[in-house]
């Protein structure tokens, strides 16, 4: 009887083989799949879009179901639409800086920049908003031995006041402060907890100035705040650091 089982076939070669093919189809994915977004590049003068650069640089569209009935999102994203910023380049070389022609809090320069995220809230494991007034919740309460900033005095950078805190929006799911609800006499402003100081009879806020705080992007749903809304607030104080002061945009020596 022949036991012979794999006869002239060289296993161990065939795995070898088996193995490098394998390999080079991963490289070959992976890099396709690093090039999904911001593909094909722009000329940093002109803006104008480079060849994509061959089968490497070009992945397929994939489409991701959202949980919670949240619709479906494609990757890369159709279409390339050109963004027009309020500021103009000072020199004319590639990675020249820009400077803001209109008001760089709101207009998306620099620190302030900020990305289309979904106008949606951000959920919860059972699909209820994340971020909420504090108010509007049973069983939510500031510890005893910690300050409630409700009803303090809110300053700006310039040392002036900028409204008085009227409510706190807390993150249920992670049990924190995210925003203070800021009454401007003008109407409500969120500010992000990360960038305030609570003191024991007042709030201080220096990333933008007393007068700022009536420009803060507002919200379009009562009691909710989207994704982009807080992708616009955070990038609106973040951005003050900057351009708040002039004496911000200037060198320290």
């Amino acid at each position: 009887m022949n036991e012979n089982i794999v006869g002239s076939i060289d296993v161990a070669e065939l795995a070898f083989y088996t193995f490098v093919l394998f390999f080079i189809a991963l490289i070959f994915y992976l890099r396709r799949e690093d090039r999904r977004e911001g593909y094909p590049l722009e000329d940093e003068l002109t803006g104008a879009i480079e060849s994509p650069g061959g089968p490497l640089s070009t992945a397929s569209t994939k489409s991701f179901k959202l949980p919670h009935g949240g619709g479906t999102v494609t990757a890369p994203t159709q279409g390339r639409e050109k963004v027009d910023i309020a500021a103009r380049r000072r020199e004319n070389f590639g990675g020249a800086p820009y400077s803001p022609t209109g008001n760089p809090l709101a207009d998306g320069v620099g620190p302030a920049a900020y990305a289309e995220r979904a106008r949606t809230p951000d959920i919860d494991a059972h699909g209820a908003p994340r971020i909420v007034p504090m108010s509007t919740l049973e069983g939510f309460s500031i510890a005893p031995l910690s300050t409630d900033p409700r009803g303090l005095p809110v300053y700006g950078a310039d040392g002036m006041k900028a409204g008085t805190v009227t409510d706190l929006w807390v993150d249920r799911a992670e049990h924190c402060i995210r925003y203070l609800a800021v009454d401007t006499g003008a109407g409500t402003a969120l500010a992000p907890m990360a960038m305030a100081l609570v003191k024991r009879d007042h709030v201080s806020i220096d990333a933008i100035n007393a007068a700022h705080f009536t420009g803060v992007p507002g919200l379009e749903g009562a009691g909710t705040i989207t994704r982009y809304e807080e992708e616009r607030i955070v990038a609106y104080f973040g951005g003050g650091y900057l351009y708040a002061n002039d004496e911000r945009q200037e060198p320290w020596l």
